[in-house]
């Protein structure tokens, strides 16, 4: 876990987080997938955001295990299809540029695309978040190579992929945030240990990324 003033982080595997704000009792996630017994079955999530429509970042069965009659689910449009067995909940689908307010947090959708592979297509509408809690931006990058949608953002804390395969590489997150992304507090890498990457990977970033701290969490 990484706490960063009243917000905790909790690394739930691959690109999954539970960001629990600690000032307003309010709890995200975040392409909940493969959840550990610490996570799965809480059904505490307020809101759960959803990058886009491959198995491991929409899985129904994880998202069942953190959603209740209440939770709000803001989800790339690509995803509303499969989402059929949660109607009963509010969704939200939005296009990359688009931002909607949930209990008072805004939700950005920040487009997140592939530049030089097939898997994730600019035309198809993938996103990330860029999520604004008070006075903190965070942005979870989603699955995506350095693209320019990337400028501009000013996070606070930036969440990357880093295993390259479907994403950057941990020398092209680095690039990335060195260059472009300049998170003010705090980079934490992503995407690795469960499909493909590994923790050498996050090593290899947390020694290249020069403009802020890095943090490496263990997987919950």
């Amino acid at each position: 876990m990484f706490g960063y003033d009243q917000l905790e982080f909790h690394w739930t595997g691959h690109d999954g987080f539970r960001i629990a704000d600690n000032k307003d009792t309010r709890v995200i996630y975040i392409d909940p997938y493969q959840l550990s017994n610490k996570h799965k079955g809480k059904k505490d999530a307020d809101i759960i955001l959803i990058s886009h429509n491959h198995y491991d970042h929409l899985s129904s069965e994880d998202l069942k295990g953190v959603a209740n009659n209440n939770t709000t689910i803001v989800t790339a449009n690509e995803c509303s299809e499969k989402l059929q067995d949660f109607l009963s909940n509010k969704i939200i689908a939005l296009m990359p540029g688009e931002k909607t307010v949930v209990n008072d947090i805004t939700i950005e959708a920040i487009r997140a695309y592939n530049t030089n592979k097939k898997f994730h297509p600019k035309e198809d509408n993938k996103i990330g978040f860029v999520i604004s809690i008070d006075n903190h931006r965070i942005y979870h990058a989603g699955d995506t190579d350095i693209i320019p949608e990337m400028e501009g953002l000013n996070p606070d804390i930036a969440l990357l992929p880093v295993s390259g395969t479907y994403v950057m590489t941990a020398d092209e997150a680095a690039r990335a945030t060195n260059e472009i992304i300049k998170p003010g507090k705090v980079a934490i890498p992503m995407h690795y240990g469960t499909i493909v990457g590994s923790k050498e990977d996050a090593d290899k970033f947390k020694t290249l990324v020069t403009v802020c701290r890095v943090v490496i969490l263990e997987k919950e």
